[in-house]
């Protein structure tokens, strides 16, 4: 018997020609629920994945005073901000720093916020301070999980009053220990005093 025969009844269907594409005439319908399943896998690892910030805030109000100092000779716009940080994770957070960002023409501008002891001297350098004197936010507060921290900030920036009104954005930026930066736009206007 020679291997090149091909009515050997040894041979298999597949080595006959046979079709074995039985089952699939829909190939349309089949390519349509493996995609379905591909993308309720995926769906399914990002929702299982994502968590949610483990700080939020807000700025519910910002002031900004602008100050000539005689001594030095320069000029300094003060940005107070009353700020609501939440923890909503299941661990305690541990604010370390705050920054107050303004973007100029030639950049951001970077201030850190003042210690609450400093804030509370702004206050005592400058007792006509028009802008409310409320409780200071300290910048390295232990948050506790579900607790709501509440208060104000103080940053001060070299710069002219003309030179702060021409700001393109400002933004508040919170580092918190293990954690990424939370950063918050206020969403009310700057309130000029």
């Amino acid at each position: 018997m020679s291997l090149l025969q091909q009515d050997s009844p040894e041979l298999d269907d597949a080595a006959r020609g046979e079709e074995f594409t039985k089952g699939s005439s829909h190939p349309l319908i089949a390519g349509i629920v493996a995609a379905a399943v591909v993308s309720l896998a995926i769906a399914g690892y990002f929702i299982a994945g994502h968590k949610p910030p483990a700080m939020t805030g807000e700025i519910e109000q910002v002031w900004a005073h602008p100050q000539h100092t005689e001594t030095s000779g320069f000029d300094q716009v003060y940005v107070f901000a009353l700020v609501k940080l939440h923890n909503q994770s299941q661990q305690p957070l541990y604010l370390h720093n705050v920054m107050t960002n303004a973007t100029l023409d030639d950049g951001i501008h970077s201030s850190y916020a003042a210690t609450a002891s400093d804030y509370n001297r702004v206050f005592l350098a400058y007792p006509n301070m028009p802008v409310p004197h409320g409780k200071a936010l300290s910048a390295q507060a232990t948050i506790a999980p579900g607790e709501t921290l509440e208060g104000t900030i103080v940053s001060a920036f070299r710069l002219t009053k003309s030179e702060w009104d021409a700001r393109k954005s400002l933004d508040f930026t919170f580092g918190i220990q293990y954690q990424p930066n939370l950063v918050l736009t206020p969403q009310t206007p700057v309130t000029d005093q």
